[in-house]
C-alpha cells in the first residue's frame, strides 16, 4: 500500500516511529516543513514527498492539525485516498485495547484519573493520545490505553473501536474549525459509532446533547453525576471508566487476579492519590480570607462555567487573551450570580469583558507583559476583596503575553506566592 504522513509534530513523528516497529512504509508530508523534523523523520528511514500528487496514494495518516478540508487533503481524496488519523491506524494494527475519552472539557483530567485507577487494579495502563505522549508511542507498551481524544483525532475515525467509550460534556468549541456546532459535536460522537453490545459506554448523565446521541448504541452503560468541582467530576468519570474496563475482563478472562477487589468501594480510596494534572482547576494558595485557584487551561465556555461554578463567591475573575470567539454573553447567568470583580487582560479582555460592564465591576489591565499584567490583576484583586476567589479561567488562549497556558499557570502561581500567598 502506497501511505502518506502527512504532517509532523508531535503526531505525526509518532506514527512514523509506529510504522518503523510495525515494519510498515509510507512517506512524509508538511505544508511547513521544520528542518529538525524532517531530519527526524528521514532517521527513521522514510522518505520526503517533496509534492503530494492525487492517486499516487492508497491512504493518507493526517495529523490532527490539518483540517480535513485542506484543500491538497481534499485532492488526495478525490484521487482515491482514505484519510484516517493516528487513532484509526493505531486501532487496525495493534491488538492492545483502548479507552477513548472525550468531551469539551475535562479530557486530560479525567485520562490521567483513568491510568491512575487501572494501575490501581493492577493493569499495566499508560495513558496517551491528545495528551502526551501520542498514543501510537504506547500503544504497544501497555496492556490498556487511556486515550484522550479531540474532535480533530475523532473526526479522521473509520473503523476505531474503544473498549470503553467516555463523554464527558458536549459543549460549544472549535466552531472555526468545524464550521457549526453540529458539526463539532457530530465529530466527538464518532467515539461511540462502533460499540457493540459488548462494549461500555462512560457518560455525563446530565448532558441532554450526551443522552440524545448515545441513545440508540448498544454498549452498556456506565452514567456518572457531575460534581460542582470539575476535578470531582473527571474523578467520577474516570472510576466508572476503570470499572467498566474490569468488568470486561471479568467476562472476558475470569481467572484474572486482581490488585484491589474492582468495585467503587474498592477504588473509592484511590480518588485522593489522583494526580493533579498541570494548570487546571485547583485552590492553591490564600491570603488571608482570600482563595486562588488556577485554571489556566480553561479556555472554553464550559470549563470557564464549571470554574466560576466552583469558585467560592464573591469571584474575581481573570480573563482574557487572545480570544477563541466563544459566545461570553452566555456566561452572564454565572457572572452575574457568582463574580464581583473582572479583570480583563491581555489582547482581547477588556472586549471579552464589555458584555459583562453593567452588571459588574471591571478594571482593565493595560499592562503588556504577561507576568507585570498578572502581578497587577492579583494586587487589584487583594485591594476589592478580603474574601472569595481570585479565579484565573481565562476563556482564551494565552499566545499574545505567554508561550503556553502552562507558563501562564506558572506565572500566576510565582506572582501570588510572591505577594504573600500561602500554599494550600
Amino acid at each position: 500500500m502506497k501511505r502518506l504522513v502527512y504532517g509532523l509534530g508531535r503526531s505525526g513523528l509518532g506514527v512514523l516511529a509506529y510504522l518503523q516497529r510495525h515494519g510498515l512504509r509510507a512517506a512524509f508530508y508538511d505544508d511547513k516543513l521544520k528542518p529538525e523534523e524532517a531530519k527526524q523523520a528521514l532517521a527513521l528511514g522514510f522518505e520526503l514527498e517533496p509534492n503530494p500528487t492525487p492517486g499516487h496514494y492508497q491512504q493518507v495518516v493526517a495529523a490532527p492539525g490539518v483540517p480535513l478540508q485542506h484543500p491538497r487533503l481534499q485532492a488526495l481524496r478525490q484521487g482515491g485516498a482514505e484519510v484516517i488519523g493516528e487513532a484509526e491506524l493505531v486501532y487496525r494494527y495493534s491488538q492492545t485495547p483502548l479507552i477513548g475519552i472525550t468531551g469539551t472539557a475535562g479530557k486530560t483530567s479525567c485520562t490521567l484519573f483513568t491510568g491512575h485507577f487501572l494501575r490501581a487494579l493492577g493493569f499495566r495502563a499508560l495513558e496517551g493520545g491528545n495528551i502526551d505522549p501520542p498514543l501510537a508511542s504506547v500503544v504497544d507498551e501497555a496492556e490498556v490505553v487511556a486515550v484522550e481524544m479531540s474532535s480533530f483525532q475523532l473526526e479522521r475515525t473509520v473503523h476505531f473501536r474503544p473498549r470503553v467509550a467516555v463523554l464527558l460534556l458536549l459543549g460549544v468549541d472549535h466552531l472555526d474549525r468545524h464550521g457549526s456546532l453540529e458539526s463539532y459535536h457530530a465529530a466527538k460522537l464518532n467515539l461511540i459509532k462502533n460499540l457493540t453490545s459488548q462494549d461500555a459506554l462512560v457518560y455525563n448523565a446530565q448532558d441532554a446533547k450526551i443522552l440524545a446521541g448515545i441513545a440508540h448504541s448498544p454498549a452498556r452503560r456506565y452514567p456518572f453525576q457531575p460534581a460542582t468541582d470539575p476535578r470531582e467530576t473527571n474523578l467520577n468519570a474516570a472510576l466508572q471508566a476503570a470499572l467498566a474496563y474490569a468488568h470486561i475482563v471479568e467476562r472476558e478472562q475470569p481467572g484474572r487476579a486482581w490488585a484491589v477487589e474492582p468495585s467503587q468501594k474498592a477504588l473509592e480510596p484511590f480518588r485522593a492519590s489522583a494526580p493533579w494534572p498541570e494548570a487546571r482547576y485547583e485552590v492553591f494558595a490564600h491570603i488571608g480570607g482570600l482563595h486562588f485557584i488556577d485554571d489556566s487551561i480553561a479556555t472554553r465556555l464550559d470549563a470557564v462555567r464549571a470554574a466560576l461554578e466552583a469558585a467560592p463567591a464573591p469571584v474575581a475573575w481573570i480573563l482574557g487573551g487572545v480570544d477563541k470567539g466563544a459566545p461570553v454573553e452566555e456566561l452572564l447567568e454565572v457572572v452575574e450570580r457568582k463574580v464581583q470583580l473582572i479583570l480583563a487582560l491581555g489582547q482581547d479582555g477588556p472586549r471579552m469583558a464589555a458584555p459583562f460592564r453593567e452588571r459588574v465591576q471591571v478594571v482593565e489591565i493595560s499592562e503588556p507583559d504577561g507576568r507585570q499584567a498578572l502581578r497587577q490583576a492579583v494586587l487589584e484583586a487583594r485591594q476589592r476583596l478580603s474574601s472569595g476567589s481570585v479565579l484565573l479561567a481565562p476563556l482564551a488562549t494565552s499566545f499574545d503575553q505567554f508561550r503556553d497556558y502552562k507558563e501562564r499557570s506558572k506565572v500566576f502561581r510565582e506572582v501570588v506566592l510572591e505577594l504573600g500567598g500561602t500554599r494550600g
